[in-house]
């Protein structure tokens, strides 16, 4: 959920987080397809801690910053949405306060295409991964990086409880240049 300006400080592009993880159905999670890495962890806070799908374990770095999360897929994948849950108050200074999103073919050719700063956030984050172009709806990619540049209160080490990342689904009828959703239209869509 991104803040308004109140005339005080700019607030443009700072997000602060949501309970609820709410995504359009026309989307779907892709990370399962995905080889996971972090640059560091602490043990038993890896990779397993970000797919749980429980908020009550997280991922923690061990080391000096930036704090890395790599997410590669076998082939070029549209990807839409990052979601990241963090919580401020549960965790503090180990609370991202700035990320950048980079995405490429490899490690050798990765390029930011998003820097995001986080206002103590509790709760699930949702980063569009779309550019400034409003025909790029998504972005077509082998790898996602997340790199955590800075944490709240100056902190040294990261957690995040847990990250989803989210595409466009497939039209289910091949060949065809509609999108259709009902059961009706599918029925009615092509010539038997």
């Amino acid at each position: 959920m991104a803040t308004e300006s109140d005339g005080e400080e700019d607030t443009t592009g700072k997000l602060s987080g949501s309970q609820n993880l709410a995504v359009d159905d026309d989307s779907r999670e892709m990370a399962k397809k995905a080889a996971w890495s972090v640059s560091s962890c602490k043990p038993g806070n890896g990779v397993p801690s970000l797919r749980d799908d429980n908020l009550e374990t997280y991922w923690q770095s061990d080391g000096a910053q930036p704090h890395l999360v790599n997410i590669q897929f076998q082939k070029k994948v549209k990807l839409h949405l990052l979601v990241l849950y963090v919580d401020y108050k549960l965790d503090e200074s180990y609370t991202p306060s700035k990320i950048s999103i980079r995405a490429g073919d490899g490690f050798h050719n990765m390029k930011e295409i998003k820097t995001v700063e986080l206002v103590k956030p509790v709760g699930w984050v949702h980063i569009s991964l779309s550019g400034t172009d409003p025909r790029d709806t998504f972005i077509h990619t082998f790898m996602l990086q997340i790199a955590v540049l800075s944490n709240h209160l100056n902190g040294r080490d990261t957690h995040i409880r847990q990250i989803k990342i989210y595409g466009p689904r497939p039209n289910p009828v091949p060949n065809q240049p509609f999108h259709f959703t009902s059961k009706e239209f599918i029925t009615y869509s092509t010539i038997r």
